[in-house]
């Protein structure tokens, strides 16, 4: 080949919002069929992958990173291992991951990771696969990582892992309001079940397929922060406000201060704030702060994992 591999590649991906999230029936293998709509959005992981002879991770930047494992169990070091698998890479990696994405907050920071080592590593190792050949590694290791290498929007479907493409125009201004403890995943949707079956004569049976409404594509088709307030839903929020009742004053604060609609993001705690402009996103944020509430603005959508630095 003659080509020289960089000594060190940086890799960005963006954590993302669910605008639109629908759970299907408790299917018998425990899992359910999902249908949700991602946006990418302007908060970046940033991966930095050193050749080396072995594999390992460790973490930078604001966020407290002190309980995330730093062994095979983390999803990046996980995505290293995989990818030299798969192409019969013999040589390791030693990451370094700067992180601006909320942990455990629903906003697929981990899965952005993942997607970034992916695309870090390909290149390092002169592995070639490319963004293409990436996906189907991206689709073994979680349902989010496939969109954090794509970016922009799109609609997820089956496990949430079968993506397409939506049609978006504009930006989107979002305030995202941080909370200090995090919500299980799996705790969350055990709370929804319950909850349906509790209430099965009132709900009514559920679907076993579920699909994303015609409403919310059509404002992030046309770009509208109106509409897409009005369209925003998420199945899982009324069990992550039970399981965390502060999220509900946080919402109704939000929401009375100029927020044009708030959401649980996926399986939370982190409550994003769709706001009209950049200038009240600011307002917002200044409230939230009065109020004791850490928050980050973004914007949204953004692109996929994209190689900042190779040298």
């Amino acid at each position: 080949m003659g080509t020289t591999l960089p000594g060190s590649v940086t890799v960005r991906a963006p954590g993302k919002i669910n605008v639109f999230f629908r759970v299907g029936a408790l299917q018998d293998d425990g899992y359910h069929d999902v249908a949700s709509l991602y946006q990418a959005v302007s908060l970046y992981e940033e991966v930095t992958a050193v050749a080396a002879d072995d594999f390992s991770v460790r973490f930078t930047g604001p966020i407290d990173s002190g309980a995330l494992p730093v062994d095979d169990s983390n999803l990046a070091m996980r995505a290293a291992r995989l990818l030299a698998e798969e192409t019969g890479h013999r040589g390791g990696v030693a990451l370094t991951i700067l992180k601006r994405v909320p942990i455990a907050g629903g906003m697929g920071g981990g899965s952005a990771d993942a997607a970034a080592t992916l695309l870090a590593c390909d290149e390092l190792w002169g592995t070639g696969l490319g963004r293409n050949g990436l996906l189907p590694l991206a689709a073994r290791l979680g349902a989010d990582v496939p969109f954090a290498l794509e970016g922009g929007t799109a609609v997820g479907t089956g496990r949430g892992d079968e993506l397409s493409p939506a049609l978006a125009k504009g930006t989107f201004h979002w305030v995202l309001a941080l909370s200090d403890g995090g919500l299980s995943t799996p705790v969350v949707y055990r709370a929804l079940d319950q909850h349906r079956d509790d209430h099965a004569g009132d709900l009514g049976p559920q679907p076993d397929l579920v699909k994303v409404d015609t409403a919310v594509l059509q404002a992030v088709r046309i770009g509208d922060a109106e509409s897409l307030a009005e369209a925003m839903h998420n199945d899982l929020q009324a069990a992550a406000l039970r399981l965390a009742p502060d999220l509900t004053r946080l919402l109704e604060l939000g929401e009375s201060r100029g927020a044009l609609a708030g959401i649980v993001s996926g399986s939370g705690p982190t409550v994003a704030f769709l706001v009209g402009d950049a200038q009240e996103a600011a307002e917002l944020r200044s409230v939230l702060g009065r109020a004791g509430v850490r928050s980050l603005t973004a914007t949204g959508p953004v692109p996929g994992a994209r190689i900042l630095d190779a040298g």
